[in-house]
């Protein structure tokens, strides 16, 4: 064998080496191997688990790929927006009790919102960002901090996740505020298509339908789904105190929105709403 072939044939041998050393790395987890990111939905939810429908992101993905989605993987485009929203937060003091706790100030609320809103489609539903907000309001008033639920398990955040279901919804952090309000809205608008399921049937105007509507989604949000599968749309007033508290408190909420956006008009003088505004039309979907 000539030199010039010794030399092809080793070199040959070298990279059939290196490609086994590559392959071998990414089985074992030493090389990042990138792969679509899908979250899998629970078969049934706890109480106050969140089940989130990301058909609205990739419906097409979930349905040829489903492995759970890793906590530390975000869409890029998404991971970039999220990162731009979070420096535009703007926090504010606020007593709760004795305690004195940090909540985004109102234009920042008005912000969240109207993106999560937009993202989550909740237009095709029926819901907008006044209920988004009024959903809020009804878990945390705007003051992140742990919850628990009957149980003892913990609820965290802004939106009220337990661990269990933030980890299966590949949440990165279900204590960032920004994460939790977007994923929040498309739980929303899988509730608010339950909703429409149960109340289906019944002879309602359609100021009753809204109303029952949004009953649903606070049900929906609130309940286990061996609890919610008890509601048909009349029996409001039978479910437990807190499911009823928390519809009371979504109404209020939606409500206080409606005043804040008659307040909070984005100008086109520069001003730091009116950017905050453009940025979150601007939201990638």
């Amino acid at each position: 064998m000539g030199a010039l072939s010794k030399l092809a044939f080793g070199g040959a041998c070298l990279a059939v080496v290196a490609l086994e050393g590559l392959a071998l790395a990414g089985w074992q987890g030493w090389w990042p191997v990138h792969r679509e990111a899908v979250a899998v939905l629970p078969a049934q939810a706890k109480a106050k688990a969140l089940p989130v429908s990301v058909a609205a992101l990739a419906p097409a993905a979930i349905q040829a790929s489903p492995a759970p989605l890793p906590p530390a993987v975000l869409p890029q485009p998404r991971e970039k927006y999220y990162a731009e929203l979070r420096r535009r937060i703007h926090w504010v003091p606020t007593r709760l009790g004795d305690e004195i706790l940090s909540t985004p100030d109102i234009p920042s609320r008005m912000l969240l919102v109207k993106s999560a809103a937009r993202q989550a489609g909740l237009a095709d539903v029926g819901l907008g960002f006044k209920d988004v907000y009024g959903l809020i309001s009804a878990e945390t008033s705007w003051v992140p901090r742990m919850g628990a639920s009957k149980d003892g398990t913990p609820n965290l955040g802004i939106a009220q996740f337990e661990p269990e279901t933030a980890r299966l919804l590949g949440m990165r952090n279900p204590d960032d505020p920004v994460e939790s309000v977007h994923v929040a809205a498309l739980h929303m608008k899988e509730a608010a298509l339950w909703s429409q399921e149960r109340i289906a049937g019944l002879k309602l105007s359609a100021a009753e339908r809204a109303e029952r509507l949004r009953e649903g989604v606070s049900i929906y949000y609130n309940l286990s789904s061996r609890g919610r599968s008890v509601w048909n749309g009349r029996n409001t007033r039978k479910l437990p105190r807190e499911t009823q508290l928390h519809i009371y408190n979504a109404r209020l909420g939606a409500a206080e929105a409606d005043q804040l956006e008659a307040e909070l008009r984005p100008g086109d003088d520069g001003s730091r709403e009116g950017r905050m505004m453009l940025t979150a039309s601007n939201a990638p979907r």
